[in-house]
């Protein structure tokens, strides 16, 4: 039997969405929307979901990781009821409920305590500075180490167990009977939606958000693996030094168009920005120009004299991966992908 939560409104609210009690079930969101099929009210079904409170059924629901808020569903409804900002607001709510550390909620909810988190972080990196005496190549030592640790650390303690906590909302607990060998067969999903978000392709009018989203994750990716594998701040090869220069190039022109969309608010997707976007897109690009400016001023030999620079860029690497990766928006590439993983896995046939 379901559960009914008069409560889940007010609660939803603290992650965005406000006004789809305006909703009164016209139908113009799943008549306009592509992604809807006779089988599927999309996304009807998750605005009667949340309107009743039915927490569950939410939880084991994959439609809000499939949908790319291309916006048309709330310019298209007559009461301003903001289906797709719903949409948006309940990947926050299920990003929260999948975190078994509960930090994703509390700083989803709470600006102030991001700040406080934020500041923490830099205090910890001002701390480290002084225990090594600024000493720059002890910086860059551990700074490399550091980056390949939280990686390692973030994923197998924080993230693995929280995609273990989708896979248990969205297949064990509704109990899909999916067998051993589906979930090999479908593996190939998994790694084609991570790369390439191609679900993106089916919203209507989305292709240049979709090239734009597509040359992010590959850039974003590929500098990863530079920076960490390759120790891009640390190598003498021409080819690993030009590949760095490239990727972080590409991280923070697109994050820069991102930001200009965001500030101008002329998209619908854009319109309802909150602090977890925001900071998403805008420490993404200082984290890209801010590694391009340090292998600058290590080829231009003036980093030794400026280390400030690579103190400025090892803060905003630190909130990012120990923020806004687990906790924060960057999660959602990650349950987007095993969504659509899982979706293969649920279908039928």
């Amino acid at each position: 039997m379901a559960k009914v939560n008069p409560k889940f409104a007010e609660e939803l609210k603290k992650y965005g969405s406000y006004d789809f009690y305006a909703c009164f079930n016209c139908g113009n969101c799943t008549a306009t929307c592509s992604l809807s099929t006779q089988e599927s009210s999309f996304p009807r079904e998750m605005i009667r979901y949340t309107t009743l409170g039915l927490e569950d059924e939410i939880k084991a629901s994959l439609k809000p990781w499939e949908c790319y808020y291309c916006g048309q569903c709330s310019t298209e409804c007559p009461r301003n009821a903001s289906p797709g900002e719903l949409m948006m607001s309940l990947r926050r709510y299920l990003t929260a409920a999948y975190d078994w550390t509960g930090l994703s909620g509390i700083l989803y909810k709470s600006l102030p305590i991001t700040i406080i988190a934020f500041v923490l972080i830099f205090l910890g990196v001002i701390a480290f500075a002084f225990s090594v005496q600024f000493d720059l190549e002890r910086m860059l030592h551990v700074g490399h180490l550091f980056e390949a640790i939280a990686i390692g650390t973030i994923g197998v303690v924080i993230l693995l167990p929280n995609v273990a906590r989708m896979w248990y909302f969205t297949i064990l607990k509704p109990k899909a009977k999916v067998p051993f060998l589906k979930y090999v067969k479908s593996l190939g999903e998994l790694f084609i939606h991570m790369f390439t978000q191609k679900r993106a392709l089916g919203c209507d009018d989305n292709q240049l958000r979709w090239f734009e989203h597509f040359i992010l994750v590959i850039g974003y990716l590929s500098l990863l693996f530079t920076t960490v594998v390759l120790n891009w701040f640390g190598t003498d090869s021409l080819f690993i030094i030009i590949l760095g220069y490239v990727m972080s190039a590409i991280v923070f022109v697109v994050t820069i168009d991102f930001i200009r969309r965001r500030r101008a608010k002329k998209e619908e997707m854009t319109k309802h920005s909150q602090p977890s976007d925001i900071l998403f897109v805008a420490w993404l690009f200082w984290m890209g120009f801010s590694a391009f400016l340090v292998r600058l001023f290590i080829d231009l030999d003036i980093l030794d004299t400026n280390k400030w620079l690579y103190i400025f860029h090892l803060t905003v690497l630190a909130q990012w991966a120990l923020v806004i990766v687990p906790f924060g928006k960057w999660s959602h590439f990650l349950y987007r992908s095993f969504a659509m993983y899982f979706a293969r896995l649920k279908a039928k046939g």
